[in-house]
């Protein structure tokens, strides 16, 4: 999962491992929201062919509305300000040597071949394994109009704008992540005083909009609940059949970075796979228990000492692992953003699934640090929004986050330990 969250029943925000920015902490009801996703599907499901009162009907809609809005206001500000933090991280990482580059370069490689992976392979999956019929409902919420595709003429032209301010209006997320990506490197370029005065500035943001998102995400279980009670009534049973099979298709994605880290140990790093998963075994049963990146760092540093890495480098790549790195978040995260296109009826060209792999790529440093709930909306929103996709059905997906998290925490916990051996080689 995420790297701060303690554990699977509450999440929390907190201090980021190897980084001079601390997170307000924010404890987040996971299980009350899944538990209120399926009451609210129960429920509508029960009552689909009950005559309900239009004031009520109103009223459930209303408060599932004003709650998706609430949640969809904050993501502008908040996915800068962390873009501009995580980026600096990644920049200053880059400066502590050779091993760190390396680090980075593995970071960005394998951020990349899930994202490649990913684009290749769910298109093709979802036409032989289609999505369960009624799951058009969770479309419920979406705006007419809001289901266009751009064309690649247009597509290039959204690469800048030439004014920020009305592209976050407009939630034009590709020219916003172009800005703020370049601003955050031009901040690594000005004299130390002025770029630690507006890095205080982006983390006072930061922290300001993250207390924000955890009072409308306190507020989840309910705007779920008339959220998922609408679903509930226009499909049916459906529902359920195809929250079970969003799961296993994006853990699926998931699975994948599992199995590269295995090849990334034996081919970079040098050790057997069967010797690798023996090593692994402590530090992948604390992840898969806690979903925690953060909680398992202690296990990992044990998994890589049974390996014979050196603590030098263990103890240096692991915690800047922790803090800048999620190896799955690219290839679930862009999966999520495909299946809700699949569900739209979208068929994203390739051009539009390699802006979805930058942007990823890109948020994937500034949310590392963040809990499963708002890491979900702040890293898939804006891949969707740069794929022409809606994201209204985050809404009631990110209430079973937490189960796919529990294949994102093993990846990346795998993974990890991986790229520690394979930094380790390169030194010797």
């Amino acid at each position: 999962m995420n790297s701060t969250s303690q554990a699977p029943r509450d999440e929390a925000i907190g201090k980021d491992a190897g980084s001079p920015f601390e997170l307000v902490t924010i404890r987040l009801p996971v299980v009350a929201t899944f538990i209120a996703l399926i009451a609210g599907l129960g429920a509508g499901v029960l009552l689909a062919g009950a005559a309900l009162p239009d004031w009520f009907l109103d009223s459930a809609a209303l408060v599932g509305t004003l709650w998706l809005r609430a949640l969809q206001m904050t993501i502008i500000p908040l996915v800068a300000s962390l873009l501009v933090l995580g980026i600096t991280q990644m920049s200053r990482a880059a400066r502590a040597g050779a091993a760190a580059r390396y680090f980075i370069a593995l970071v960005l490689g394998v951020s990349v071949v899930g994202g490649l992976f990913t684009a290749s392979v769910l298109p093709p999956l979802l036409s032989a394994v289609p999505i369960p019929d009624g799951a058009s409902a969770f479309l419920a919420e979406v705006p007419v109009g809001e289901q266009q595709v751009p064309d690649i003429l247009d597509f290039v032209a959204s690469l800048v704008s030439p004014n920020v301010i009305a592209a976050a209006a407009e939630t034009s997320m590709l020219p916003l992540t172009v800005f703020f990506a370049l601003f955050a490197l031009a901040i690594s370029r000005l004299p130390d005083e002025q770029g630690e005065r507006l890095l205080g500035f982006f983390h006072a943001i930061a922290n300001a909009m993250l207390v924000v998102i955890g009072w409308v995400l306190w507020a989840a279980p309910a705007g779920v609940l008339a959220l998922a009670f609408g679903v509930g009534l226009k499909s049916g049973g459906g529902a359920f059949a195809a929250l079970a099979h969003y799961i296993l298709v994006v853990a699926g994605m998931g699975a994948f970075i599992l199995v590269l880290a295995y090849v990334v140990a034996a081919v970079l790093g040098g050790i057997g796979p069967v010797r690798f998963a023996k090593a692994l075994i402590p530090a992948q049963a604390v992840a898969v228990s806690t979903q925690s990146s953060l909680a398992s760092l202690p296990a990992m540093l044990d998994s890589a000492g049974r390996l014979g890495l050196r603590e030098a480098t263990s103890e240096f790549v692991l915690p800047l692992a922790v803090a800048v790195f999620r190896a799955t978040s690219v290839a679930m995260n862009l999966a999520v953003a495909l299946y809700v296109a699949q569900l739209a009826g979208i068929e994203v060209a390739w051009p539009l699934m390699l802006a979805g792999i930058a942007v990823a790529v890109i948020i994937s440093v500034g949310s590392v640090s963040l809990p499963g709930s708002i890491s979900f909306v702040v890293s898939i929103g804006p891949i969707a929004l740069a794929m022409g996709v809606p994201i209204e059905p985050l809404a009631l997906l990110v209430a079973v986050e937490m189960l796919p998290d529990i294949m994102r925490t093993l990846a990346n916990v795998t993974m990890n330990v991986a790229v520690v051996s394979a930094v380790d080689r390169s030194r010797q």
